[in-house]
Parts: structure tokens; sequence; C-alpha cells
């Protein structure tokens, strides 16, 4: 999922696929992020990224919830 930052023209990444063992993102620094689990990035992302940090603040509350779906299922 990309989500266009207020900080960044380049948008923040969110990838996860547990099928794979793949859990990264990029950030507004365009730096990348690698996590052991998928509850461990959206531990990161709560703690370091807020939702008016983004041009759209309902996706980040999206992204939230499409990970919560996508470790509900891989549980």
């Amino acid at each position: 999922m990309n989500l266009q930052s207020r900080k960044s023209d380049v948008p923040c990444l969110v990838k996860v696929e547990p099928e794979n063992g793949i859990y990264t993102l990029r950030t507004f620094d365009t730096s990348g992020r690698n996590f052991s689990d998928g509850h461990e990035l959206l531990a990161w992302v709560k703690r370091n990224w807020e939702p008016i940090q983004f041009l759209n603040p309902h996706e980040y509350m999206e992204l939230l919830h499409a990970v919560t779906q996508e470790l509900g299922d891989s549980e």
C-alpha cells in the first residue's frame, strides 16, 4: 500500500506478504525498514506515524485495518 505523505514527494510504502515472509516499509525519508513479522511492522507504524502526516489521513487508517486483516488471515 502506498501513502502520500506531507513530508515527501515519494510515497511511503508498506508491503506485508505473510506467505513470503515479507514485512517492509519505506519511510518519509525514503529509507527502508524490514521487520521479522507483521506485528512488529504494525507496532512500528503506530509508534512512528500519525494520520495527520499523510495527505489523506483516512488512508493511514485503511493501512492499519488492511495489515491487521492480513495478519489475521495468516494466524
